[in-house]
């Protein structure tokens, strides 16, 4: 019966998280019910052990604005980590098949770049480029109407990481349970974040895949 109940228990947790994630990967609304800046220890993100985490006093020297930047740029910092923590282990798992560059790709995540076709690059660059412009749209105060010595103000509209985009929608109406699921994304993100570095430097001391290393420790 307690089988039963840790299994049940685990599968829940994996939609959890299955959910929080597929939001993040999408870009979805980071939240639509306008946090509370002034008051930096109400905004989601804050949970046990660590509670507010804040060893360098950078909320207490930050006005609100530069609040909202910090969070703007973590949650898309956190997104980025977590695509590139999937990229890591699927251009790996996948290399060698035609799948991924027509076979074309070989050895570790860190070693793939230069292994790419240039006009993927081109491609990739007028992509990000189109999101990030249309991203800056939403969420900038226009440069003509920044205010002399103050750059990059976030529109007072505009919410931290609110893209717009839910096609799935997983985003819930209710603003309790938005901020438990805006709370799940910040840590996957950060926990993404923290796994990408690793990654990055465990390849780069030993010439190792993370799949290779996950296979020959089982």
């Amino acid at each position: 019966h307690r089988s039963k109940q840790h299994n049940n228990h685990s599968i829940q947790n994996m939609k959890s998280f299955a959910a929080t994630t597929t939001l993040a990967l999408l870009a979805a609304s980071a939240n639509a019910f306008s946090p509370n800046f002034n008051d930096v220890k109400t905004l989601p993100g804050i949970v046990a052990p660590t509670g507010f985490f804040d060893p360098l006093g950078l909320a207490a020297k930050a006005d609100e604005p530069t609040l909202k930047r910090y969070r703007e740029a973590e949650l898309t910092h956190g997104r980025v980590a977590m695509l590139a923590v999937v990229g890591f282990l699927v251009g790996e798992k996948v290399e060698g098949s035609s799948f991924l560059f027509d076979a074309s790709i070989q050895g570790p995540a860190i070693t793939h770049i230069p292994q790419v076709p240039v006009p993927f690059w081109f491609t990739l660059a007028i992509a990000i480029g189109a999101l990030e412009l249309r991203r800056a749209e939403n969420g900038w105060v226009a440069p003509e109407d920044l205010p002399i010595g103050k750059p990059g103000l976030l529109l007072d509209s505009y919410v931290p990481g609110d893209l717009g985009f839910d096609p799935l929608g997983l985003k819930p109406s209710d603003g309790e349970e938005f901020n438990v699921m805006a709370t799940r994304e910040l840590q996957n993100g950060r926990l993404a974040m923290l796994a990408a570095a690793g990654f990055l430097a465990q390849e780069a001391v030993d010439g190792q895949g993370i799949i290779e290393h996950l296979t020959s420790s089982v």
